[in-house]
């Protein structure tokens, strides 16, 4: 298969997009300085839910169960997030935040919300609704060849 010049070149972007987002450095970064980013992700997820099994979390965030029940497990001992049985049926489990959890939740939010008001601030205003478009473009392929 030969690369066209737009392929090599989507590539190079996302290489950089990546590195941009510090994607690569994941393993050392640290969020809220105590917390993975893979923690980080997952925290955000079980706040934006407000409660979630952990296979709906997993899928969420592209990982297997295993990992996401490691992940998770680190979260319960730091106390930030909280498993609790369904009444209804003792086999379903969801995690939600602890009071911890809401604050660093909150935390990232107000963080990153920051940090991503800045970036659009730079973005000329006639572009803005181009960039988002295409990146919606760009993931709704990437979710299709995930398949």
């Amino acid at each position: 298969m030969i690369e066209t010049f737009s392929q090599i070149q989507l590539r190079e972007l996302i290489r950089q997009l990546e590195r941009k987002l510090g994607v690569l450095q994941e393993s050392q970064q640290s969020c809220c300085g105590k917390i993975s980013m893979a923690q980080c992700h997952a925290l955000v997820e079980v706040g934006r839910a407000e409660k979630i099994s952990l296979n709906d979390l997993a899928e969420k965030l592209n990982l297997d169960s295993s990992t996401m029940s490691r992940t998770v497990n680190k979260l319960v001992a730091q106390n930030l997030v909280k498993r609790d049985i369904d009444p209804s049926d003792r086999r379903y489990v969801t995690i939600s935040l602890t009071d911890s959890g809401e604050g660093h939740f909150h935390s990232i939010e107000s963080d990153w919300n920051t940090y991503f008001l800045k970036v659009h601030e730079t973005i000329p205003v006639s572009k803005q609704e181009q960039v988002l478009e295409s990146l919606q473009i760009l993931i709704d392929a990437l979710t299709k060849n995930q398949e």
